[in-house]
C-alpha cells in the first residue's frame, strides 16, 4: 500500500488525481468511502480528471461518458467496457492506495 495523501485532502464528493507506475488514477472521496479507478477515459484517451460527479458517477468532461466510480464500468454506448479500479484505504495518518 502507497500513502497518496493526508486523511482529510480529499474533501467529500471530490477527487484528486495522482500518478503511480506511470499510470493517472483519480481517487474520490464518496460520503469518506473512498474509491480509486484509472483517470483516463477510453473514448479519445482524454482524463476524467475535473469531471462532474454525481453520486457514484463521474461524467467525462471532453465527451460526456459515465463511469461507475466503485466498479469502473461505462455505462453509456458500449457493453464490456470497464476501467481498472483499485483498492483504497483510510488510515489513522493518511489514504493509501494498492496498485
Amino acid at each position: 500500500m502507497i500513502k497518496i495523501a493526508e486523511k482529510n485532502s480529499i474533501k467529500n464528493g471530490q477527487s484528486k488525481q495522482i500518478e503511480l507506475n506511470n499510470k493517472k488514477i483519480l481517487v474520490f472521496n464518496l460520503n469518506e468511502e473512498y474509491y480509486a479507478l484509472d483517470s483516463i477515459c477510453v473514448h479519445q484517451d482524454r482524463s476524467l480528471n475535473g469531471g462532474k460527479i454525481q453520486n457514484d458517477i463521474i461524467e467525462c468532461p471532453f465527451h460526456f461518458w459515465h463511469y461507475d466510480i466503485k466498479t469502473g464500468n461505462l455505462l453509456d454506448y458500449l457493453k464490456n467496457i470497464k476501467l481498472n479500479t483499485y483498492y483504497v484505504k483510510k488510515d489513522k495518518d493518511g489514504i493509501y492506495i494498492d496498485v
